[in-house]
């Protein structure tokens, strides 16, 4: 009965939250998502290696890793949101100002525009510290920060082992570029590390050979040699050395978020409540001060 007495205030709360809500919606921009599907890659027959060769292998007292792509896998995992990998593989690949100055994309002539307090285009200069004058360039750190909590998102799935990889921006085509950059650079880094081991270990392999004159460890360094030459050529040759792709990251044409009807509805139904909520409460306070005069 109350709310039915005060329906003029109710409507017109929500309407008021309405609107709100439709302006605030309208001022969101549009955020697109470009998302990876991966799968751990098997790029060497490691497992192969280590079973035929590793009672060999202790004979000339060499330790053989076990598994060393499975601990890739799980270690480029953490890797790719560690602060370290970040600065040195992504930062120097990216313009660093799509993601410390970025404010928005037009989608009909696919320009990019940026916030000029902080970066200007025009000039291709940070802005300036008014005590000192030097530019105010975002450092690793806070560019890890902002990339971390803004735009990047990463899941697991413990089942099958396969990764998603997801990267959120204003421009559909810096998040593609991101995603697959990711992938890439992930995949050049382990690469890198297990080919310097693998040239340590053949360096080691091939002293032995000159140094050692026992015919049974000569003929297991030798064996071990070739299978480390192997695992050389295999490095090198291929491209998807941690992850490989089950769907590659995409320019997504429609946006991801924000939900703009969502939001309205949300606002509608604050509304709603808030006047709720005050109509209550005056018919509460109307009704104890009419049993006070009484």
């Amino acid at each position: 009965k109350a709310l039915f007495d005060n329906k003029i205030i109710l409507f017109y709360t929500i309407l008021f939250f309405s609107t709100i809500g439709v302006i605030y919606s309208l001022i969101l921009p549009n955020i697109y998502q470009s998302k990876a599907l991966l799968v751990p890659s098997n790029p060497s027959n490691e497992s192969g290696i280590i079973q035929n060769y590793g009672n060999l292998a202790s004979l000339a007292g060499i330790d053989l890793p076990s598994e060393t792509n499975q601990n890739n896998y799980k270690q480029a995992i953490e890797k790719l949101t560690s602060l370290s990998f970040f600065e040195n593989y992504i930062l120097p690949n990216i313009y660093l100002p799509d993601l410390m100055a970025f404010d928005s994309w037009d989608s009909k002539q696919n320009l990019l525009k940026y916030k000029t307090k902080i970066f200007e285009i025009s000039s291709n200069a940070w802005a300036k510290d008014p005590l000192s004058g030097e530019e105010i360039i975002p450092t690793a750190q806070e560019s890890f920060d902002v990339f971390l909590i803004n735009h990047l998102s990463l899941d697991v799935d413990e089942d099958t082992g396969f990764v998603t990889v997801k990267i959120k921006h204003q421009s559909p085509y810096i998040a593609q570029k991101w995603t697959k950059l990711l992938i890439d650079q992930i995949n050049i880094f382990y690469r890198k590390k297990d080919k310097r081991k693998a040239e340590r270990a053949s360096n080691y392999l091939k002293s032995l050979l000159v140094t050692n004159n026992l015919s049974e460890i000569k003929e297991t360094t030798a064996m071990l040699l070739m299978q480390e030459t192997q695992k050389l050529t295999l490095i090198e040759a291929n491209e998807f050395y941690v992850f490989e792709f089950i769907d590659p990251p995409a320019v997504m044409e429609k946006k991801s978020k924000p939900n703009r009807a969502f939001i309205c509805i949300l606002f509608a139904f604050l509304g709603g409540m808030i006047g709720s909520i005050y109509i209550f409460n005056m018919h509460f306070i109307s009704h104890r001060s009419k049993r006070t005069m009484l």
